[in-house]
C-alpha cells in the first residue's frame, strides 16, 4: 500500500468491507480523543487543518490517477470532519457543570456528525453533489463536522438546563 493510499484510507480503515466511513469515523474519534486528552485542543486543531489541506491535494491526485470521484475507500475527509465535531463539542463540555458532560460530548459529536454525513442536508448535500475534486470530497465533511459540533453544543446546553 502506498503512503498516499494509507493516508486517504485513514490507515486502511476505508478498506473495511462493511461501512468503511463509519469504521473510519470511529477510528478518527478514538485518535482525536487521544490527541485531545494528551496533546490538547491546539494540537488537534492543527492536525485537522493539516489533514484537510493535504487531503484536498492528495484526493485531487488520486482522482486524476483513477478517474473516479469520491470513492468509498477515501475516508480521510471523515477524520477531519469528526475531529471538528469533537473539538466543538469538547470545548463546550468543559464549561458544563453536570457530571459526564465530557463523555456525553464525545458520544454526541460522533452521532451528530454521522447524522449530517448520512442525511446531507442543504449546503452539505449541494457541496457533495456539485463541487468536484478534493475540495468537494473534503468540504462536505468539514461542514458536516461543524454542523455536528453545533448540534452537540445545543444538546449539551439543553441537558445542562435540565440539571
Amino acid at each position: 500500500m502506498t503512503t498516499q493510499k494509507l493516508f486517504l484510507t485513514f490507515f486502511g480503515t476505508g478498506l473495511s468491507p462493511k461501512a468503511p466511513s463509519t469504521v473510519a469515523t470511529i477510528a478518527a474519534l478514538l485518535l482525536g480523543f487521544a490527541v485531545l486528552h494528551y496533546l490538547g485542543m491546539e494540537t488537534l486543531f492543527m492536525l485537522t487543518f493539516a489533514v484537510t489541506v493535504i487531503g484536498v491535494f492528495e484526493v485531487n491526485k488520486y482522482e486524476n490517477a483513477t478517474g473516479e470521484h469520491d470513492q468509498e475507500e477515501i475516508v480521510i475527509d471523515e477524520a477531519a470532519g469528526m475531529w471538528l465535531s469533537l473539538m466543538i463539542a469538547a470545548s463546550t463540555a468543559t464549561a458544563m457543570s453536570y457530571p459526564y458532560a465530557n463523555m456525553l460530548a464525545i458520544v454526541l459529536s460522533f452521532l451528530s456528525f454521522r447524522l449530517f454525513i448520512v442525511w446531507k442536508p442543504s449546503t452539505i448535500g449541494w457541496i457533495n453533489r456539485e463541487v468536484k475534486g478534493g475540495l468537494g470530497v473534503m468540504m462536505d465533511d468539514i461542514i458536516a463536522g461543524i454542523a455536528g459540533g453545533f448540534l452537540s453544543v445545543l444538546i449539551l446546553m439543553g441537558v445542562e438546563k435540565l440539571f
